[in-house]
């Protein structure tokens, strides 16, 4: 499968983002004809107060974002992975952060609703709470192109291995995760998650991030980490964006996934634990004074 990711620098701007990811996502197709463009988590908002991101929110299907993205892959027959957008549920007061992944046709395949929320205070004291505007999903997606299972996950869900858990025991062969990544957190904790899930798990990982600077609630910018990468099977990290919004290509092939994974069968060795009654008592023993 020939994969293109998009890396983007969104704003508080629907306009301005939705023409920027237009134009990078034209570029790929002029360039390369790929059979699956990934945009990045936020593409069509980021930033911004409170407020204005409830009302940016969209109704889908109906919204623009939905729609601009929709008939971009039914004109150029091809897939997208749209990253996520800011999806409005009618009678809620928060919103979901939303992967929406649409066919050649234009029509929609899925979606996958964040679960995991970035609600955390970084070392530099900045604050960051996704959880006052966004409620978590709670489902997971899997999807069938090209003869590939894919699993989805966004940004923060990284972090947290029982997703991915979840997602090999539905023997997917790549996992796709848009991220609006922090320069704070990014620069020691990205590769080396990223490198990890597709390590420990046995497929693709597919990493495609948002780049540089956009405006907080208070209006002091905030900084993503780009970097958008893909890394192997075996967890090397085969293609990586340079600094700035751009498109980035890469081949995924299903004789390296069953390659690696005939080398160590790990699925074949994975136990399932189950909690031991004399567990504490041992632990207990060992603590205990001779």
């Amino acid at each position: 499968m020939k994969l293109a990711m998009i890396q983007m620098n969104s704003q508080p701007d629907r306009s301005h983002n939705l023409r920027q990811a237009t134009e990078l996502m034209h570029r790929a197709v002029a360039a390369e004809r790929p059979d699956l463009i990934v945009l990045p988590e936020h593409f069509d908002w980021s930033g911004g107060t409170i407020e204005q991101k409830l009302l940016a929110a969209d109704n889908l299907p109906n919204g623009e974002a939905y729609r601009t993205i929709a008939e971009f892959a039914a004109e150029h027959r091809t897939w997208v992975h749209a990253g996520s957008m800011l999806e409005r549920i009618p009678g809620e007061d928060k919103i979901y952060n939303t992967t929406v992944v649409f066919d050649a046709s234009g029509l929609e395949v899925g979606r996958y609703r964040k679960i995991h929320l970035f609600d955390i205070t970084t070392p530099s004291g900045r604050v960051y709470g996704e959880s006052d505007t966004v409620r978590p999903g709670s489902g997971l997606l899997v999807y069938e192109h090209c003869g590939l299972r894919i699993g989805c996950a966004i940004c923060y869900d990284l972090r947290f291995s029982n997703l991915f858990w979840e997602l090999a025991r539905r023997r997917v062969d790549v996992v796709i995760l848009p991220a609006a990544f922090t320069v704070e957190t990014g620069r020691d904790h990205w590769d080396v998650l990223c490198r990890s899930r597709a390590i420990e798990f046995q497929t693709y990982f597919v990493a495609c991030g948002q780049w540089g600077a956009y405006p907080s609630a208070d209006g002091t910018p905030r900084s993503c980490f780009g970097n958008s990468l893909v890394c192997d099977p075996w967890g090397q990290v085969i293609t990586r964006a340079s600094d700035g919004p751009g498109c980035i290509f890469t081949d995924l092939e299903i004789a390296e996934i069953e390659r690696v994974r005939n080398l160590i069968p790990m699925a074949s060795h994975r136990q399932v634990l189950s909690s031991c009654g004399g567990c504490h008592r041992a632990e207990t023993s060992l603590l205990s004074p001779s």
